[in-house]
């Protein structure tokens, strides 16, 4: 085994389908189990889906007239059809399009069965995965030409995050109604989780940060940072992970593929 680690702080579910992609890529690239390194899996935030039976009739009843649904990632997505149990299509009154920002979050729809009906639900989505981000799906929904004053968007959301998007499309005019389907629970400064963390080697350690909230913690959690590795995907996590004092911090594109690239890059330094 080797002795550089890498640390995976996504929530546990979604931290599983990195490790295991990660796993594969490394050895169908040429890398054995002794050449491979630890992959250790610290869950900074946990995804606590909301229930809330009149949480849901708002949505259903903002739904009904909305002409854009927005959702921030992969969770909103989640926590939005667990707490609707309805067919996407039969939740408005007309075809109701869908704006995203990443690749992961077109998986989730399509896991959901939107986007791939008979008759397909528009999916808006920034045509590069450099612009996986608010900043990129505006610049898609911009080229819908719509007098932003006659529309209504509701945005699908976690609690606290990034309100950017939704102030841009107050600003251009439209009506903007935001749900908090999910609350970010920090994982626990005494949980068993941090013990593999605090028997490794920093200065050996490849730290794959896909959230600047998680970030932020982190720097609660007195670690000698300054002698790891940060990937991020994203300049706003980049700049969280330098502000809580990573030793090295790079950037990467959005996506598993573009972390699972940069880890491998790291691997041979």
């Amino acid at each position: 085994m080797s002795n550089k680690t890498i640390v995976i702080t996504r929530p546990s579910g979604q931290a599983r389908q990195l490790s295991e992609a990660l796993q594969i890529n490394l050895l169908n690239s040429g890398f054995t189990p002794e050449t491979t390194p630890k992959i250790i899996s610290l869950p900074l935030l946990t995804i606590a889906p909301k229930s809330d039976d009149a949480l849901v009739e708002k949505i259903i009843k903002a739904l009904k007239t909305a002409d854009l649904a927005i959702f921030v990632s992969p969770n909103a997505i989640e926590c939005t059809m667990r707490l609707l149990e309805q067919s996407w299509q039969d939740l408005s009154d007309k075809p109701l399009p869908v704006g995203v920002m990443g690749g992961s979050s077109m998986v989730a729809l399509k896991n959901h069965g939107i986007g791939v009906e008979g008759n397909p639900t528009k999916v808006i989505l920034p045509q590069r995965n450099a612009q996986w981000d608010s900043e990129g799906l505006w610049v898609e929904l911009q080229k819908l030409s719509w007098d932003w004053s006659t529309k209504k968007v509701i945005i699908f959301k976690g609690e606290g995050g990034r309100d950017w998007l939704a102030d841009t499309l107050k600003n251009a005019g439209a009506q903007v109604e935001a749900f908090s389907v999910y609350a970010r629970v920090p994982l626990d400064l005494n949980s068993p989780a941090w013990n593999e963390i605090q028997g490794m080697d920093f200065a050996k350690s490849l730290w794959l940060l896909t959230s600047s909230e998680a970030v932020r913690y982190l720097g609660q959690a007195n670690l000698p940072l300054d002698l790891a590795t940060a990937i991020c995907p994203h300049h706003n996590i980049a700049d969280a992970a330098e502000q809580i004092g990573f030793g090295e911090v790079f950037t990467c594109e959005p996506g598993d593929d573009a972390l699972i690239a940069a880890s491998q890059a790291w691997l041979t330094i």
